[in-house]
């Protein structure tokens, strides 16, 4: 085979993968999700300012909401879930480095009723949970 003949194939190749995944499956009708990353929330034990974990979210959106109509709010949504964790820490006893996911979740989906209407988050998945400190800490075992 030639190298022209070959180029033109990968080419060919390469112009189809993008149709293909951007074409929808019969069985996978996944639901749309939005990132919102890096939000620093407070770790508070005892009254007193532990440390500082920072989360990045994805929130999973109801039916008849999409990414592009959400995407406007996500600053509301950091913004509710900052005050919601200065006013009720989602703090792990005895964990300086780690938040409670359910507790966040829960607030997050309870504010997101406020903010984008009822049902437009169904649920919060926590990706990732980065403390500021990680050292000098009570962990939990």
């Amino acid at each position: 085979m030639n190298r022209r003949a070959l180029f033109a194939a990968a080419g060919l190749a390469l112009a189809a993968a993008p149709a293909r995944a951007s074409s929808p499956k019969a069985g996978s009708a996944e639901a749309p999700a939005l990132g919102v990353a890096g939000v620093g929330l407070p770790v508070i034990e005892g009254g007193r300012l532990r440390n500082y974990v920072f989360v990045s979210l994805r929130l999973h959106l109801g039916a008849g909401k999409t990414v592009e109509q959400m995407r406007p709010k996500e600053a509301f949504f950091r913004d509710a879930l900052v005050k919601a964790a200065h006013r009720t820490p989602f703090t792990v006893p005895g964990d300086w480095t780690r938040l409670d996911e359910r507790a966040l979740s829960n607030a997050l989906v309870a504010a997101a009723a406020g903010i984008s209407g009822r049902g437009s988050v169904t649920r919060v998945e926590v990706v990732a949970q980065n403390p500021r400190r990680r050292s000098g800490m009570p962990t939990a075992r």
